[in-house]
């Protein structure tokens, strides 16, 4: 059986203990966990949702609409790159072990030499990708010189957006620190006032920019826009600081890098923003793509995309955000068993989340999206186009949360250069997809989003083989057992999802808003019951501890005693 090797656990010197811990059971500890960041990020992701209604009721899917979200994209590739991937994941890597080896003080001496490094780094970035936002533009929106005017402004627009990749950058590194402390709440919410800013802070000085938001001043109303999101970045940062304060943690700049711990994290980095970019260059490519299918096209895409992380960010990333700590722990101490056991677990319940997530997109993606963005200048057509990105979209949905699982633990295993390799093998798959797809059978924007899912779908298969060949079996035989319930309660859920939308969701394009909500709401609230009482009489694991956590809640609150978890 392989294991994993120890770290000089024996010769670990006496420690203070951290001021919080996991649960002693991984498995119980990381479903509550996983539940708390799940509430968070859903709340997040229902605002972002909110923002983008807003944002395309003002803007349609006009030029200057697909210029803005181009332009956010700029800064948001590094975010991906370095903030909230390679640098989120090898520090609570690193910092995780720190506390657990060394305790808690040698522990913030490296948070500060990381934090003193990332203002003065991503400083840097951000001022190079002031001066190089006309090149970079050309890479994401080389189509956009079609229509006059849209390539400056997208331009334009980078460049007052770029300093969000600062702000987001030290607000991933706290969040780093407060999950290696397994405080997960706070941060989890804290893109929440992302998206507050944003939006108060964005429509406002659209408003006062442009008031009426009248189209032939659209420009003036982006740039109100583009300032709110700076806003919105500032807030994300900001409200994690009290949190940070509370378990301990005072910011001293340390400029001596010169240091074992900042050492083992960039070597951690190095190969995860080279796997990271690879995905980056999908995006890129994606962005080409689409930035020569036409005006609204890349809105089509943006807000199917965005809709779709709506159950992802819920289900894929709090699980892999509860995870990590824990499989870095059980890597620290060698201990295969608990490893393994912790990766299946997060796998088997991310599955249980996100496949019948996508088959409700799939079946209700035309229905959903007419419901939550067909307003304002956002017309019947737009909606149709969004809604059938979203259904290709959907199909990758389980592999999109299967891969923020896994990538992860590579990192924890110090396997750094595997989710590199696999990455990098993706790219030729997804710009021979995107050719294959969008000019050769000239299924335009749907094909781009096809290629996504499918780039998934293989990235992950990769993944999952070779963790299997680096730590043993992930309970194969459990995974299997639970794709085939699945198979059976899902075709229940999506025979609901049809059913339902032939008896009330027929014409749904000229139905008044409450009708709308009441059809669709109905069919999803009668799935959604199809599908969880089926999985509780075919006893998902999954499902029992779900229900379990309910009823103790319930009997606490009714002053009952609480009950042993079986």
């Amino acid at each position: 059986m392989p294991s994993l090797p120890s770290r000089g656990v024996s010769a670990q010197p006496s420690v203070s203990k951290p001021s919080s811990a996991p649960a002693s059971d991984p498995g119980r500890g990381s479903t509550r966990a996983a539940g708390i960041v799940g509430l968070a990020v859903m709340c997040s992701r229902v605002l972002g949702l909110a923002r983008d209604q807003i944002f395309s009721g003002i803007f349609g899917a006009t030029s200057g609409a697909d210029a803005f979200i181009t332009a956010f994209r700029a800064p948001n590739l590094l975010r991906d790159l370095f903030a909230e991937g390679a640098l989120s994941t090898a520090f609570v890597t690193t910092f995780s072990k720190k506390i657990q080896l060394e305790g808690d003080r040698s522990a913030w001496r490296l948070a500060n030499k990381v934090a003193t490094l990332t203002f003065v780094f991503m400083s840097v970035v951000t001022l190079l990708g002031i001066l190089l936002a006309s090149p970079l533009i050309e890479v994401l929106g080389g189509g956009f010189h079609a229509v006059p005017g849209k390539f400056e402004l997208t331009v334009e627009l980078t460049r007052i957006m770029y300093p969000f990749i600062l702000l987001v950058s030290l607000a991933a590194l706290a969040m780093g620190m407060l999950n290696a402390r397994h405080v997960f709440g706070a941060p989890a919410m804290a893109s929440s006032f992302f998206n507050l800013g944003s939006i108060v802070g964005g429509v406002a000085l659209a408003w006062w920019l442009d008031p009426g938001f009248a189209l032939e001043h659209i420009d003036r109303a982006l740039v109100g826009m583009a300032v709110g999101t700076l806003l919105g970045g500032f807030l994300q940062f900001a409200v994690q600081l009290p949190a940070l304060s509370k378990i301990g943690y005072r910011f001293r700049p340390d400029f001596a890098w010169r240091d074992e711990g900042v050492r083992t994290i960039l070597k951690l980095m190095g190969p995860a923003v080279i796997a990271a970019s690879a995905v980056q260059v999908n995006v890129m490519v994606n962005a080409s793509f689409a930035s020569h299918q036409g005006t609204g096209a890349v809105v089509w895409l943006n807000n199917s995309f965005r809709l779709m992380q709506l159950p992802l960010g819920v289900f894929g990333v709090a699980i892999a955000t509860v995870t990590l700590p824990l499989v870095s722990k059980a890597a620290a101490l060698g201990n295969t068993g608990e490893f393994r056991t912790t990766l299946a677990k997060a796998l088997r319940l991310a599955f249980f989340l996100t496949i019948p997530s996508a088959v409700g997109l799939i079946c209700l993606g035309e229905p959903i999206i007419s419901l939550l963005y067909q307003h304002g200048r956002f017309t019947i057509r737009d909606a149709h186009r969004t809604g059938d990105a979203l259904q290709f979209y959907a199909i990758g949905l389980a592999a999109y949360s299967g891969i923020k699982v896994l990538a992860p633990a590579f990192y924890a295993l110090d396997a750094r250069t595997t989710p590199m390799n696999v990455s990098f093998a993706t790219i030729a798959i997804n710009i021979a997809l995107n050719g294959l797809f969008t000019y050769v059978l000239g299924w335009g924007h749907q094909g781009l989003a096809l290629s996504t899912s499918l780039t998934a779908i293989v990235n992950f298969a990769a993944l999952y083989y070779l963790m299997r060949r680096r730590v043993g079996d992930l309970e194969s035989r459990n995974l299997l057992v639970m794709f085939a319930k699945l198979a059976l309660s899902g075709g229940l859920l999506a025979a609901t999802c049809l059913l339902g939308q032939w008896l009330l969701l027929e014409g749904y394009d000229h139905f008044r808003l409450y009708e709308k909500i009441f059809g669709l709401f109905t069919v999803i609230a009668a799935a959604a019951g199809v599908f969880f009482v089926a999985c509780y009489f075919l006893r998902f694991e999954e499902m029992q501890e779900a229900v379990a956590l309910v009823m103790r809640k319930l009997r606490r609150r009714g002053g009952g005693q609480t009950p042993r978890v079986r």
